[in-house]
């Protein structure tokens, strides 16, 4: 029987195979990261756990092609992503892969509108294309309203809307998540946690999130954290 060819979509979404990382600090080796396998499914949400500086932003950065890994191999579907030259691996993060930090980082002297384009604009959208799936995304996340309002002029919890906005506007088949609702009140951010639940329902968008909000980990259909460099299963049932 001859090679048949996979559809992406009856692929694993993302998977790492002995993944290692090591820093370098003062001359010293420090081994961050020690064989890390580890397969998400496309459509899933899994939380990322740990103690601080265990890793988890390191693995995120990793999985999210930000950080190539000292050893080991990452691919997203059938491709390695660290085998891509820098211009292929540029166009591949923005399309695929959307990111949400616990600092928002939107550019100040920029709408809410213009922050959420960003993505749309790097890929070279027509400027009305990416105004108005900026647009549809930013009412999809409860910002139909504040369009035209600048960083400073959003609370915390929309400023973080604006960023999952700017996560989304691409389409992508995962986001990776590091500490969300870690710069905000428990109530903002718990509706930032439903946010994302509702979006990984509506649009099928997997989710890798790293946090140390357990509430939040228990609503993920997985949770795993990182001990000793390496990656156990919580043994815990979502009560989403």
């Amino acid at each position: 029987m001859g090679n048949r060819l996979i559809p992406d979509s009856e692929l694993p979404l993302l998977v790492l195979e002995d993944v290692h990382k090591t820093f370098t600090h003062h001359g010293n080796f420090i081994e961050v990261l020690k064989g890390i396998d580890l397969v998400v499914n496309p459509g899933e949400t899994l939380a990322v756990m740990g103690a601080s500086g265990v890793g988890k932003s390191t693995l995120l950065d990793i999985m999210g092609s930000l950080e190539p890994p000292t050893k080991g191999v990452v691919r997203f579907t059938d491709r390695n992503i660290y085998e891509m030259d820098t211009a292929a691996l540029s166009r591949f993060r923005n399309r695929e892969i959307g990111f949400v930090f616990q600092f928002h980082h939107l550019l100040p002297e920029f709408n809410a509108l213009e922050n959420t384009m960003m993505p749309a604009m790097i890929a070279r959208y027509p400027k009305k294309e990416a105004f108005e799936i900026a647009r549809d995304v930013l009412e999809k996340v409860g910002l139909g309203q504040r369009l035209t309002h600048r960083a400073g002029e959003l609370s915390g919890g929309e400023q973080q809307r604006v960023a999952i906005a700017r996560a989304l506007i691409m389409r992508p088949r995962l986001i990776l998540a590091d500490e969300p609702t870690g710069n905000l009140d428990w109530l903002t951010g718990q509706e930032i946690v439903d946010l994302l639940l509702k979006l990984n329902r509506e649009e099928g968008v997997a989710m890798a999130i790293a946090t140390h909000n357990h509430r939040l980990a228990e609503k993920m259909s997985r949770q795993l954290e990182i001990v000793s460099g390496r990656i156990e299963q919580i043994k815990r049932e979502s009560t989403y």
